[in-house]
């Protein structure tokens, strides 16, 4: 952290150092907010569809891929004994390459050990993994077929949802090795997609290159199906018993019990999304329901 600058309350990337109300630099770490933030202060290759129903959309797809994929991510980084031999050292050596090896493997065993013990914290154990496993590959299917469209989620230009997928594929598809197997035998296409986000400086995105509202109808469909089997359940579950004051919260995924800590950040980017949702008009709003008709997103806007 540079010298002098506000440290943030929680270290996270990445962190940006921005002026308050009072003028006053603050350390700003929260993807979504300052996603929003730079939306409305610099102009010209926004990553959030002008059109609000579909607005709407990429707000759900990006909470997805910052809350639901974040399971899959810290389920396969420590599930596995082929992964956690992975991770525990390089994020030792991504901190620094000049420890000496006896201190890194004390750190990396014991940093290892904690993050196992943690798996129950994104609701991770013995009868979800097939649950949290399978998810995954079908996600990875899913996006294989929409980015075959048009190249992105929303189109033909990169949206905010796929900056979201592109933090945890960042990590899935190329640091894990049981992960990153699964994502290359299901899709090359994907695996190559990860490598092409990390720079698109050479896009020129133009405003007829997301999807209309009746062709995304038919493209995002799966996406949304699969929204509704998994993430929609347990983030329902977790606000709900946030707003109870309740420590833990159970629900059932594909007829699986589900039960893990609450997290209470997950509550506010649910309440993000269907806040989003109800400042829609009403035809908007009446778009977005024939569009989640069926797909088991309803129930984010009802319950």
């Amino acid at each position: 952290m540079p010298e002098g600058y506000p440290k943030p309350k929680v270290s996270l990337l990445p962190t940006y150092f921005l002026p308050n109300e009072d003028g006053e630099l603050e350390a700003v770490t929260d993807s979504t907010p300052l996603i929003r933030r730079f939306e409305n202060d610099y102009e010209g290759r926004s990553v959030i569809p002008v059109d609000p129903v579909l607005a709407l959309l990429n707000d759900l797809f990006e909470d997805y891929g910052d809350e639901w994929l974040t399971k899959a991510m810290f389920h396969y980084r420590w599930a596995h004994e082929a992964d956690w031999k992975n991770a525990g050292p390089l994020l030792i050596y991504w901190g620094s390459t000049v420890i000496q090896d006896e201190m890194a493997k004390s750190m990396s065993d014991h940093f290892s050990k904690r993050q196992i013990d943690r798996l129950y914290v994104v609701g991770s154990n013995e009868a979800t993994a097939p649950i949290i496993e399978a998810a995954y590959a079908r996600f990875i299917d899913i996006l294989d077929q929409l980015i075959g469209q048009k190249g992105y989620v929303l189109g033909a230009r990169p949206s905010s949802a796929d900056f979201a997928i592109l933090g945890q594929l960042s990590q899935l598809a190329i640091v894990e090795p049981t992960s990153s197997k699964i994502t290359r035998e299901i899709s090359a296409r994907v695996r190559a997609w990860v490598d092409r986000m990390e720079d698109l400086s050479g896009v020129n995105p133009e405003p007829e290159d997301w999807y209309s509202v009746e062709d995304a109808t038919k493209a995002l469909r799966p996406f949304l199906v699969e929204i509704g089997r998994t993430y929609t359940p347990v983030m329902l579950a977790n606000a709900k018993a946030v707003m109870a004051g309740e420590k833990t919260f159970e629900t059932s995924v594909d007829g699986t019990h589900w039960t893990q800590p609450i997290f209470k950040y997950q509550a506010k980017s649910l309440s993000w999304v269907r806040q989003a949702y109800f400042d829609l008009n009403p035809v908007d709003q009446k778009k977005v329901d024939q569009i989640i008709e069926g797909t088991g997103c309803e129930a984010l806007f009802t319950s």
